[in-house]
């Protein structure tokens, strides 16, 4: 079968022939129709993730069809369309991930390939007001979001929230979650045409991190947040705080631009906040965003699609996240 290989860091992304996937007891095979880019794919690349193997086939998100079980065993969803849940072997704590725990794509062979094979507990039926490109782009980032917002959030009915670097993968889905769920959303970004985007599609308002004093420009406009959503730390991390109503929760999950700065401690403890870390999902966390995705008929944000044999080209866009809003897909079958 042909699949996007990694051959080692800093090497280009290769269509190759490589062994079709041997299953083994309790795996499925699934015949991929599209598949999407995370960040994650673009750090495997740079050679600066944990656990790197070479050669590998990345990708963690996609699309398709369940084509075979493990010595033709029966599974609910065999000749139909599917997705996967790139969040393999969780554990049995919905608090943390077990120890076995692992994302697709790294360190098994993943997604940007004609087959894929996956735990038959990981895949799910294609939601079917979605294409296939639409359905690749949502679990890896759609599930971190959803998770950040409300398993971690703990968001409520009337808690306003705001998401930094709206047009990011997983931020702009918990953009989708928030407006689709009635949440007083706002949002940051570097670019004021992703600000004007975000608010056509529901968002109440939002500021111009660039910009010297954005998060006292963000207070006198919205006041103060009960979730604020980040995905990058860095230096604005700081200003988090000081944005938070009593007993507000900052979630992260990302670390783009840096560590955790230098903050003033005290706003932590007087308004009793919380800070929480967060990594992609549980298995009952991927059924939920499900849910909320089909009873809204929510589409994720698509920014460009490729075709397959131009997986090296697609990769690219991942080196200037600035000028993207939504996610990039790769296309193998209509």
């Amino acid at each position: 079968m042909k699949a996007a290989v990694l051959e080692g860091a800093g090497e280009p992304l290769l269509i190759k022939e490589v062994a079709k996937p041997v299953l083994s007891k309790g795996e499925v095979l699934v015949k991929v129709k599209a598949a999407a880019f995370n960040r994650r794919d673009w750090w495997i690349q740079q050679g600066q993730y944990a656990g790197l193997k070479f050669p590998i086939v990345p990708g963690s998100d996609c699309s398709g069809v369940l084509t075979e079980t493990f010595n033709g065993q029966t599974h609910p969803l065999l000749h139909q369309e599917v997705i996967i849940n790139p969040s393999i072997n969780w554990g049995s704590s919905p608090h943390h991930q077990g120890p076995d725990f692992k994302i697709l794509g790294l360190p098994d062979d993943g997604c940007f390939a004609e087959y894929v094979k996956v735990p038959a507990e990981n895949v799910f039926a294609k939601p079917a007001h979605l294409s296939h490109e639409e359905a690749a782009a949502l679990p890896l980032a759609g599930l971190t979001a959803y998770r950040a917002l409300f398993t971690r959030g703990r968001w409520e009915p009337g808690q306003k929230v705001f998401v930094t670097g709206a047009g990011g993968g997983a931020s702009s889905f918990a953009m989708l979650w928030a407006i689709a769920s009635g949440v007083e959303t706002w949002v940051s970004s570097g670019s004021d045409e992703k600000i004007q985007k975000a608010i056509s599609m529901g968002a109440r308002g939002g500021v111009n991190y660039t910009r010297k004093n954005w998060h006292q420009e963000l207070k006198e406009k919205a006041g103060r947040f009960d979730i604020i959503i980040d995905n990058a730390l860095g230096a604005s991390f700081a200003e988090l705080p000081g944005l938070c109503t009593m007993g507000a929760r900052i979630v992260f999950f990302g670390g783009t631009a840096g560590n955790i700065p230098e903050t003033n401690g005290r706003p932590v403890f007087w308004k009793q906040l919380d800070i929480l870390g967060s990594t992609m999902g549980s298995p009952q966390d991927f059924e939920n965003m499900l849910a909320l995705l089909n009873q809204k008929q929510i589409k994720p944000l698509i920014d460009r699609t490729f075709a397959f044999e131009e997986a090296g080209q697609a990769m690219r866009q991942l080196d200037n996240r600035s000028k993207s809003f939504g996610k990039t897909v790769l296309r193998l079958e209509p």
